[in-house]
Formats: structure tokens, sequence, C-alpha cells
């Protein structure tokens, strides 16, 4: 009995070896195949999708930083304009494609406002996944030349004194600009009628103009009315004040500390796309936005290059939706 006792004890030691040969080669399979789509990828042209128009910072952004990409992947980068209904009909394009990794989406945070605003979307908000982050940008809070009240803290109590006497311009209906002031007037409980335009450009223009009180733009759309004296400067978003507006105070300085809205823009991917593919873009990504061009052009727009990995960026879309969904309901914003 003690012989077959002993016997047993190599045979078992030698299943627990083989045991552990075996799961060493699967991850070491596991890493290798991980490896080598890294390596092998990509063999052909990559095609990025900006659900806008060309002009759009947006469009401005995919453009430069997929320059950068096609020179470190050794493959061209075809930026697509496919713009219209609210990003939708681009967004929709690249959910509905091949998660090969040759085709990609670069949008802002229409992609949140559009899960938490429409009912019915020709696509399902889980069919996209995020990539990584490429940019951040200040909401800038601006108001009419001969607005009668000459600070944020004034505007604010003379809304709040004056229910629905002011007027505030968007993008439109349920864009991320007419979110954006619904978000901060709720904050406030203060009340201003809405008028929206087609274009957060449209709108600035009936500012500066003193047809319309106040509007939320990107330093982008704003900048250079402040800078001119054609529209007044009121609060910017973010820790410090923007380098393009120097003069014009952050919410917190103005007052308003728990105002944290920021222009976020990213690079998405269909549902699907190989782990080992995203991580290689997210890699790409991060070497884009640091390059010198890229810096220049963002910089020069007020925006500010970032990178990110996949799942800090899915967690912060996931909040957006979830926070825009909460406006929509409470402001009882419709695309009626």
């Amino acid at each position: 009995m003690n012989n077959k006792k002993t016997s047993a004890r190599p045979y078992t030691a030698l299943r627990a070896i083989a045991a552990g040969l075996v799961a060493s080669a699967c991850t070491l399979a596991g890493s290798f195949n991980t490896a080598q789509a890294q390596n092998t990828w990509p063999t052909k042209p990559i095609r990025v999708v900006v659900p806008f128009g060309p002009g759009s910072f947006t469009d401005t952004a995919a453009r430069t930083v997929g320059a950068e990409l096609s020179k470190q992947l050794g493959q061209t980068v075809v930026v697509e304009n496919k713009g219209g209904a609210g990003s939708t009909l681009g967004t929709d394009v690249v959910a509905k494609s091949a998660p090969d990794g040759y085709t990609f989406l670069i949008t802002d945070n229409s992609f949140a406002v559009s899960a938490a605003l429409y009912k019915k979307l020709p696509y399902q908000p889980q069919s996209i996944v995020q990539v990584s982050l490429l940019a951040e940008g200040p909401a800038v809070l601006v108001g009419r030349p001969n607005l009668p009240t000459k600070t944020l803290k004034e505007t604010i109590a003379y809304a709040q004194a004056n229910p629905g006497k002011m007027t505030f311009g968007s993008g439109g209906q349920g864009s991320s600009a007419h979110l954006a002031m619904e978000a901060f007037l709720m904050q406030n409980k203060a009340q201003m009628v809405h008028i929206p335009f087609k274009g957060i450009a449209a709108a600035m223009i009936d500012v500066a103009a003193d047809r319309v009180d106040i509007a939320i733009g990107s330093a982008g759309s704003t900048s250079g009315y402040i800078n001119d004296k054609r529209i007044l400067g009121l609060a910017v978003s973010g820790e410090k004040r923007n380098p393009k507006i120097p003069n014009v105070p952050t919410f917190a300085e103005a007052g308003f500390p728990n105002y944290k809205m920021m222009y976020r823009f990213g690079m998405m991917a269909p549902a699907g796309t190989s782990p080992a593919i995203m991580a290689r873009m997210q890699k790409e990504i991060a070497i884009a936005v640091a390059s010198p061009k890229v810096q220049s052009v963002f910089g020069s727009a007020g925006v500010i290059p970032v990178s990110s990995t996949s799942a800090a960026y899915a967690e912060q879309v996931k909040s957006e939706i979830q926070m825009w969904s909460d406006v929509i309901a409470r402001a009882k914003i419709s695309t009626q």
C-alpha cells in the first residue's frame, strides 16, 4: 500500500505540471495573437467617419489627427463627412460597419446627447464602442454687447427675478448647446426663453446683433467675437482660464463652481472590434495628440489635446448619457 501511494505522488505532480504547461501555452498563444494583431494591423487604408459637415472642430480634429495616424501607421486615413439628423446618420454608418479595424467614428458630445434625446435611433448605442478621447474644450457663456447686466451673477439674478424675460440661443432644439444652457439654468433655478437656430454660428450672429441675450458655445465659436468686443464673455468652463480668451473668468471665478460642462471629442468603433486593435489605436492616438502639429491646431482653437483608455472614455459617455437624460426629462425637451 505504501508503494502504491508513493508511486501516485509523482503521477499527480506530473499532471499538475502538465496542466500548468497547457495553461502557460494558452496564455502565450493569446499573447502572441494579441501581439500579432497589433503588429500586422493595418494592411489597408482606414476610414474615419465624421457625423458632421466640413468646417466643424470635429472635422478639423479628425483630419489633423488622421494625418498623424497615417504617418504613424503607414496607411492612408480617409476622413468622410456624413452629417445630418443630429449626427445620427454618420454614427449609423459606423455602427453597421464590419468591426475589422478599418472603420472608425470621430464625434463629440452629440453621441451621448442623441442616446438620451431620441426615443428611436437607427442603431443601438451599444453597437458603438469608445476607443479614446482626442480633445476637451471649454463651454463659453456669452452675452449680447448691450446686455444691461455685465457679469454672470448679475445676469442670473435678473433672470431669477424676471422669469421668461431673457432669451438664450442655441444650435437647435436638443443640440448640445441647448442642453448645456438648460442644465445651467436648472442648477440656478432660472428661466429663459429658448431661441433655436440652425447651428451655433447663426446663434452667435444674433447675440452679436443684440437680438438674443445670451448663448453657450465653444471657444472656437466665441473667441473671435469676444476678442473683437462684439459680444461679452461671461464665463468659461474648466479649471483655469482659456488662453484664447484670457480675460473671461471661469465659472468658478464668476461664482458658479458647480458647472462642469466640457465639449469632448473622441474616436469610437463598431462593437466587436478586436481589443488588440483598440489597444494599438489608443497607443497611436496618444502619440498623435502629443505631436507639435496637433498641439498647434488644437491650441489655436482653444482646445486641449488628450487621450484615454477605452474604459475611461466609455465611463465618461455613460455618465453623460445619464446626465443629459435627466436634463431632457426635467426641461421637458423633445425633438418634435
